[in-house]
This record gives C-alpha cells, structure tokens and sequence, in this order.
C-alpha cells in the first residue's frame, strides 16, 4: 500500500511515497534533482546523470524503482524513477550542490517525523494543525477541516470493507456525493472556485466542510446499514447519503436567501476574514 505526500523543501515540492509494506520513503528522483541543481528541468539533468552512472557501471541506476506519481503539469499519474533514502544519499553524492547537506538534514528530518507519526498517530495531527496554522486558516476552521479527515477516512474505510477498490472507483463514489449534496461534480466544484490541482475540501467554507462532512458521515452510515458490495451498488448509497446534506443544504438557502456553495476559494476567504478583523479593530479602535 502507497501513500502519497508532497513534502516541501525551502518551499519547493517534491513528490514522496510511504510504502507501507517496505516501511520505506520514496522520493521522485527528478524532484530531488531540481531543487539540488536549480534546474529548470530536473528530468534533462536526472537522464543525463542516470547515463553517465550506467557508463561507469553504477548499479545504483539499476536498483532504482519507479512509482506511479501525480505530474505536477496535469494531476495525472505517470510511472516516476523514485529512490528510497538511501539511494537519494548516494544520488546526491553524484550531484555537484552546495545545497546537498542542508538535503541530507532534511532527508534525516522526514524520516524521523515519520518514524514518530507511527508511534504516536497524534503527532501527524499536531503538524497538520501546524501546517493548517501557517497557511493562515482561523482556528474553528482547522477544526472543522480535522474533523472532515476523520469522516472521510471512515467512509473510506467502509468502502474498502464493501468491495470498492481504490483509486478510480473512489474518485467516482466521491463524485456521486458531490454531485448528490451540492449539485455539481468534484470537476464543476473546483471550476466554480478556480481550482486546478488544489484539494477541494481545503478551498470550502466552514459551511460548505460541515455539509460535505455531513454527506460523508451519512454515506457511512448507510453503507453500514444496507451492505452494498461492488463500486455499483455503493454508488446508489453515496446518492443516498450526499442527498440528506443536499436537503440539509437547500433548506440552509431557503432561510438565509444565500447560497451556501461560494466561489471563493482559500486564498479569498482568509483575505475576508483578514478584512473582517481589521474593520472590527478600526471601528472599536482596538
């Protein structure tokens, strides 16, 4: 089983895996080399490199694997030459960078952390909640978002137990309660709200993350309930739960006269509610 997580180094995204069988980091070996070379193509540098490793009979190239990982051009997934921490180290070794031991700290700092999360499950919470922090969410917001994680890993969970795969068919049941409680597909949704490869749920409103959640949620329960087996038959429950937080939401609209669904994305609600405060603290002179 392969977990995937973009961790940032000075800022700049690199590809990882958690392979949960081996234990073991993987890291796209032409991330890796981008950031090291400050290349503005990390796969030229990475396929002239790998060539001259295989000329010197370097059975380093050899034992490299290759992972199915999001492009960062097109969200697809494409096989990617990735090496575990080890490798990296001696990749590395090859690659002329005064950048090559802050990386090697970095490496160190990722395996650790890791290490510690499977220990003690709390700690990957507290740095999502740092994280969440630094990118300027409020904190009733954070909250909201953990427990909309919570939701959907139990839904997920359920979907694994009742014969749907992961992957494809997750995306397609997601895209039923989508649909189902807020109108649009996963697609439409993120359209609205200008979004390429965000993740959705961290562009909603508190609102929008209470239905969502409160479609998930509901799906669980269901799911529990009528034991549907098969991407087909769980497909008609998702409708089912996505349709309670859909009534949930139309009713909300009926009594505001306001649409819960926002095109605002992140970026434009934390600039709203940054405009809110500094209204309140000019009128109450604060």
């Amino acid at each position: 089983m392969m977990t995937d997580k973009i961790q940032l180094y000075e800022e700049q995204p690199i590809r990882t895996a958690w392979v949960e069988d081996e234990e073991e980091w993987y890291f796209s070996v032409t991330d890796v080399v981008q950031v090291l070379t400050e290349s503005a193509d990390g796969r030229k540098y990475w396929n002239k490199l790998k060539q001259r490793l295989i000329e010197e009979g370097n059975q380093l190239v050899t034992n490299c694997h290759q992972l199915k990982m999001k492009s960062p051009k097109d969200g697809k997934r494409y096989k990617t030459d990735v090496a575990n921490t080890e490798q990296l180290l001696r990749i590395i070794q090859s690659i002329p960078s005064k950048k090559a031991e802050p990386f090697k700290m970095w490496l160190a700092q990722v395996g650790r952390e890791r290490i510690e999360e499977t220990i003690d499950p709390e700690l990957s919470i507290d740095r999502a909640l740092e994280t969440y922090a630094k990118l300027g969410y409020d904190a009733d917001w954070i909250n909201q978002r953990l427990q909309t994680i919570r939701a959907r890993k139990e839904l997920t969970d359920q979907w694994k137990s009742h014969g749907v795969e992961q992957g494809k068919e997750f995306a397609i049941l997601t895209d039923e309660v989508t649909k189902a409680w807020s109108g649009m597909s996963t697609r439409q949704y993120k359209n609205l709200k200008g979004l390429k490869k965000e993740n959705l749920r961290d562009n909603m409103s508190t609102l929008e993350l209470a239905l969502n959640m409160l479609a998930e949620a509901t799906t669980t329960e269901l799911t529990k309930v009528e034991n549907p087996i098969g991407v087909d038959e769980n497909r008609k429950v998702a409708r089912e739960g996505g349709a309670i937080a859909g009534n949930a939401r139309k009713e909300i609209e009926d009594r505001t006269g306001q649409p819960v669904i926002t095109f605002q994305n992140a970026k434009q609600l934390q600039n709203l509610v940054t405009g809110l405060i500094e209204s309140v603290v000019d009128d109450e002179g604060i």
